[in-house]
This record gives C-alpha cells, structure tokens and sequence, in this order.
C-alpha cells in the first residue's frame, strides 16, 4: 500500500535460511526424475490449493529451499511431507494410504439394499410379534377355507308345531266309522248293546283328544287361538253326542221304543242331534283354519268330517 516501507522482517525471514529456528522449504522435486514402479504419476498442475492444517505444503514449482535438518525444530518432519502432501493416494513410498473407512462404507451399503431388496422379495409379510420378554410369538396361521354349508335346513319352530298338531288330527278320525256304524244299527234295533259301548267308547275318545290338544305348544302357528278353540269345542260337542247316542241305544232295547224294527225317537236323540249340530260347525271352521297352515308346510288337508 502507498507509504509502507515494505514487507516486515518476520515475513523476510520466511524466506531466509540463514535464520536460526527459521521454517525452511522441502526439497524441490524433479518432475523429470524415474517415477517408482507401482506408484501413480502425480499430475503437474500449475497451482495447487494450500494443504489443509496439519499438512506441510508441497514446495512451490522452481522454488529454491534448502531440507531443514533433522530435527531442526526438535521433532521429525511431519507424516506425509515427502513430496506429495494431501495430493496423493501414498503417504510413505511402496505404502497406499489405508482405505478401511472406504471399504467399511461399502459393505454397509450394500447389507442395506440387500435388506430392502429382501423384503421387497418377501412381499411385506408381517414380523412375529415380540412380548416384553422378548421371546417371538407366533405368528397366527392364515385362516383356511371355510367348511362347507349345510345342506340340512335350520330348524322352523312353527312348522314343528304343525306337525305336532297334524299327528294328532290324524287319531281324530279314528272313532268315526265306529261311531256312524253304531247309529246305525240302533236305527234298526240291532246290536244295541255293542253300539252303546261303542258309542261310549268313541266320546272318550273325542275327550282324549281335548287333553292331548292342551298338552302340545301350537302358539307360533296362524290363528292359533282360534283353532285350539274351534278343535276344542268339536270333540266336546262330538263327545256329547256320542253320550246321547249311547243312551238312545239303551232306550231303543225296550220293545216300545222298536216297532215293526224301527226305533223310535227319544229324548236322547234329539239332544244328540243339537251337540252333532254345533260339533259340525265347530269342525268346520277348525278345517278352515288347519288347511291354511297345512298347505304352507306340505302336510295333510282334512274336511270337516275327518275331524
């Protein structure tokens, strides 16, 4: 800059080797001497970045410095000061500088993408869990194909009472051939006693019947009120009727009651007319309500008089 006098004697004496303790600069080297077999040819650049610290410098391109002498600063050169400085893959002849971190790295990346390519590979399956004692827990098995349905249907409450109630109707027509057969012959004054105790047989029969209607569960089925009734009020009527039968029979057996063998018409009969009247119509209706649920379940139709 305008009015120094020049450079300061500590920077002139960088330059010097006559000072004592003073720096000096490494050897030139002859860029034309034999280079050594299996060691790379270092480049000749024109101008080289300064060494990071620690680093000594290589020597500048026709720079005269004489070699400080060993131990000029009370230590031996610093490592690496032979020539090539951080330029160079060496740092002492015949011996390449250590590539551990290198390799190391290496390795490391690829474990890495092995790892991802394999679970990649692997499709994303899950890890087994690990409890806190840190012992792997299996891993569910995936579920296997699903058993088959049934072919049988599920159970239908309403249809098992109807059928219930089909057997039972299908014993209510037992009494009836018995019963027409045993009328009948009283009309002829026949066989009056044995259609007496048929006819007492069969209103038994009918009242057996009321029991065993109680006795079954047919509240899911239709109108299932009504039916009970209408069943029930028929045999009991039947079963008055077939009483009333019964004691016209032994009426009939006096030779007063049978002239020219007719019998003639009592009291009895015409009470047994009035109850087969209203088991008539109570059957009737029952047919009407039995019929409904006997089409929609596939069991039997009854008319009025197999009841």
């Amino acid at each position: 800059m305008p009015g120094d006098s020049g450079p300061p004697a500590e920077f002139d004496s960088l330059f010097r080797n006559d000072t004592p303790g003073a720096t000096q600069q490494m050897p030139r080297i002859d860029a034309s001497a034999p280079h050594p077999p299996g060691r790379p040819q270092p480049p000749h650049q024109a101008h080289q970045p300064p060494p990071p610290y620690g680093r000594q410098a290589p020597p500048a391109h026709g720079a005269h410095a004489a070699q400080a002498p060993h131990g000029a600063h009370g230590a031996p050169p610093p490592h690496g000061a032979h020539g090539y400085g951080d330029y160079d893959d060496y740092d002492e002849p015949g011996r390449r500088r250590s590539k551990v971190p290198l390799v190391a790295a290496v390795v490391v990346g690829c474990a890495v993408v092995g790892l991802g390519a394999g679970a990649l590979l692997s499709g994303g399956d899950e890890k087994p869990a690990v409890d806190k004692a840190g012992a792997a827990s299996p891993v569910a098995p995936a579920p296997g194909p699903s058993a088959p349905a049934s072919s049988e249907p599920a159970p239908d409450p309403v249809k098992d009472q109807a059928v219930e109630l089909d057997k039972l109707l299908a014993d209510s027509n037992d009494s009836r051939d018995a019963v027409i057969r045993s009328v009948e012959n009283i009309k002829k004054c026949e066989q009056l006693d044995k259609a007496a105790s048929d006819l007492r047989e069969a209103a038994g029969q009918r009242r057996e019947l009321v029991n065993r209607l109680r006795g079954i569960k047919i509240d899911k089925l239709p109108d299932h009120t009504e039916l009970s009734a209408s069943l029930t009020k028929a045999w009991q009527a039947s079963a008055k009727a077939d009483d009333h039968y019964a004691a016209w029979a032994d009426q009939v057996k006096k030779p007063k009651n049978c002239k020219g063998g007719k019998a003639r018409n009592t009291g009895s009969t015409a009470q047994a007319a009035v109850a087969s009247g209203e088991a008539t119509g109570a059957k009737r209706e029952a047919a009407r309500l039995w019929n409904g649920i006997a089409e929609t379940y596939g069991l039997t139709k009854r008319q009025p008089t197999q009841l």
